[in-house]
């Protein structure tokens, strides 16, 4: 049940349109269902003799406002109060009885008209659709004096979380104020007329924030915005001095021809120009590190390096999560723009399931909670790697670290969904439980191809060889607490581990490194989490058929190492990835 409250000065005008057609003949027997003393007229069921029908709404008007006439210059400009309540589509049809409750109990709830108080404000519930009434209060109380409304939309959230519970309805999450501001009723019409999938305060938020993701200063986060195709116009003080901006679509006009312009605040509470300007100093990205550059491979395309090392930092973020930190809220920011980072550089195929997993955890960055030491350049730079790195091709090893990071992303949104429930951040833990499923449908899209070659790899090993990475896989996991079944397939999990040790890895030392590296609890497949970790760790390409195409930078003699079913060429140590430094590793669990 959603509570939309506005405030106005012409109780006549909106009393027209209750009773009126609709903008498009979408109101359906107007008539009352609650008001003030259950007597006040209704022109919706007139039965006067009076032909004229606008002669039952002036009656009605007058009625409202006699107290508002009363007060005269002591009254409000906007006295006017107009609340929508509206049921969700899979609730059922509340009858007029149940409407009138739930408008008793509103008009209650922010102090309008309390129950058993005869000063109380007029006010009116009108009803012309099943989902939903609109109650209209002129705010002058019988004793002529304004009411106490203070945090009214608040009041009347939580009485609506309460009288859905009463009335089994569906309950919705409690907000905490920090959510974007929706598109108007006037907003949404609009784009439907004009063709337009979403109104243009959506199109522009997402905008914004691509614009923003690992952006490295403010001259780069406009030039963007403008390479985007968006009308800006930047606010300056006398002084000179940038002080805030607008952004509009090319074409979105106002009646008078002229752009309609839309302040970043108004947005998102986060993307005004003083905060954007401190999320820069907060996270300042490392201008002389290539993108992808900690990830030791040279001869891997821009993309795969970006992708790879922005696991990492995925990792390290999805860690601080789960130490139930506040600190950790900043990641959430940085996490934030990872994902549009993502989503701007994937393929047509991922590029649906990531954008609505951005726009999903873009309610999961904002909270009350702020981080005293925020340092998000790490994350950031991450963002702004794949962003400078550009599209990836979505096969081979541009596809498989797509596949890893996504696999990652997976954990951080749960991660980030248990950080928000700790803390009583309802609507921001289901956003984040939604960005999961989201990056879930992604994971399957661009993991296809290349865990199908590992799992090729897999069941190519000698058949000895197999069983042995297969006994080692069995042993540790439920050493470590996870389910070892002996029906999952480990063929690429296995093929994983016979390169690693190829490479000079220990692979039992190396499976525990990675169980260790953190819960493994929310992940829908264990194997295929340890098998991007793993590979990740040992440096191995994300594609398996990358290993035969492309030899590794410098690579000279090799030697012949001894493994489990006998000897085979590896790499000479001189030419071998050297191991990770402990010291840049995410801390065990």
């Amino acid at each position: 049940m959603v509570p939309k409250i506005r405030r106005g000065s012409r109780t006549h005008g909106l009393l027209v349109y209750l009773y009126g057609p609709g903008k498009r003949d979408e109101h359906i027997d107007p008539h009352l269902v609650g008001s003030w003393d259950g007597f006040a007229p209704d022109p919706g069921r007139d039965t006067s003799p009076d032909p004229d029908p606008k002669v039952p709404l002036a009656r009605l008007a007058a009625a409202l406002d006699l107290r508002v006439k009363q007060a005269g210059t002591k009254a409000p400009a906007e006295h006017v109060w107009h609340c929508s309540v509206r049921t969700d589509p899979g609730d059922r049809t509340l009858t007029d009885a149940e409407w009138n409750t739930v408008a008793r109990r509103l008009v209650h709830a922010v102090n309008l008209a309390p129950e058993g108080d005869p000063d109380g404000c007029r006010w009116v519930a009108v009803r012309h659709a099943d989902d939903h009434i609109h109650i209209l209060a002129t705010m002058v109380r019988g004793d002529l004096r304004r009411p106490r409304m203070n945090y009214d939309f608040k009041k009347a959230q939580a009485e609506c979380r309460r009288i859905e519970d009463e009335m089994g309805l569906r309950r919705l999450k409690p907000g905490d104020g920090t959510g974007a501001k929706t598109p108007t009723s006037a907003e949404r019409f609009k784009a439907e007329r004009t063709g337009r999938p979403e109104a243009p305060r959506e199109t522009l938020r997402e905008a914004v924030r691509q614009a923003i993701a690992g952006a490295a200063s403010e001259e780069e986060f406009f030039t963007r915005l403008r390479d985007a195709g968006l009308r800006v116009k930047i606010r300056n003080a006398p002084s000179g001095d940038a002080i805030g901006y607008n952004v509009a679509l090319p074409g979105d006009r106002n009646r008078d021809g002229q752009p309609i312009w839309f302040p970043g605040s108004k947005l998102a509470p986060d993307l005004s120009l003083p905060k954007i300007r401190r999320r820069l100093a907060e996270g300042t990205v490392d201008e002389a590190m290539p993108p992808g550059a900690a990830s030791g491979r040279p001869d891997w395309s821009p993309p795969a390096r970006g992708r790879r090392a922005a696991a990492g930092i995925a990792e390290r973020a999805a860690i601080l999560l789960d130490s139930d930190d506040d600190e950790a809220a900043a990641q959430l920011v940085g996490v934030g723009e990872l994902l549009d980072a993502v989503a701007q550089t994937s393929l047509a195929a991922t590029r649906a399931e990531l954008s609505a997993a951005a726009r999903s955890f873009e309610r999961a960055t904002r909270s009350h909670v702020r981080a005293e030491r925020a340092d998000t350049r790490a994350i950031r730079s991450a963002a702004r790697g794949i962003i400078q790195a550009g599209g990836a091709l979505g096969r081979g090893e541009d596809g498989g670290t797509t596949a890893m990071l996504v696999s990652t992303l997976v954990l951080v949104a749960l991660a980030a969904a248990r950080w928000h429930s700790a803390r009583g951040h309802a609507q921001q833990a289901e956003a984040s439980r939604q960005t999961a499923e989201h990056l879930r449908a992604a994971y399957r899209q661009a993991a296809t191809a290349p865990m199908q070659a590992l799992h090729e790899h897999g069941r190519a090993l000698p058949d000895a060889e197999r069983r042995a990475y297969e006994t080692t896989i069995r042993a540790v996991l439920p050493a470590s607490g996870l389910p070892a079944d002996a029906s999952t397939n480990t063929d690429a999990l296995a093929a994983t581990l016979a390169q690693a040790e190829q490479a000079g890895h220990d692979p039992k030392v190396l499976l525990q490194e990675a169980i260790d590296m953190r819960e493994l609890d929310t992940a829908d497949d264990v194997n295929d989490v340890l098998v991007w970790r793993l590979r990740r760790l040992a440096q191995l390409p994300a594609h398996p058929g990358d290993a035969a195409r492309r030899p590794q930078a410098g690579t000279g003699r090799v030697k012949n190492v001894p493994t489990r079913s006998g000897i085979r060429t590896a790499p000479s140590t001189a030419t071998r990835p050297a191991a990770p430094d402990p010291r840049n590793r995410p801390p065990r669990r």
